[in-house]
């Protein structure tokens, strides 16, 4: 099985889009980083998949439960910054776009 080699987050309530594409390996699964910023959307043992910035502080992580998936999960995701909380969709991209 190939590894999703890009996604999009959308978020609900302006269409904003963050796109990440693959970037290495982390914990034997694949990693991708935000093509804008230093965001990484990663799984580790701890926190199964989850988004992260500098130091490793966790910003998002998925509403559904796919702690194991052998990918990130193409469902609805929470992030969160201080006191502010979005809801994204994980869209993968099509690999002929």
């Amino acid at each position: 099985m190939t590894a999703l080699a890009s996604f999009t987050f959308v978020r609900h309530i302006d269409g904003l889009r963050h796109r990440f594409e693959r970037d290495g390996e982390r914990h034997g699964r694949p990693a991708y980083r935000r093509t804008d910023g230093n965001v990484w959307c990663v799984w580790s043992p701890a926190d199964g998949w989850h988004c992260e910035i500098a130091g490793g502080l966790v910003t998002a992580h998925p509403l559904d439960s796919h702690a194991d998936a052998p990918e990130p999960p193409a469902t609805v995701w929470r992030s969160f910054t201080g006191d502010r909380s979005c809801l994204y969709d994980l869209q993968p991209l099509d690999p002929e776009a």
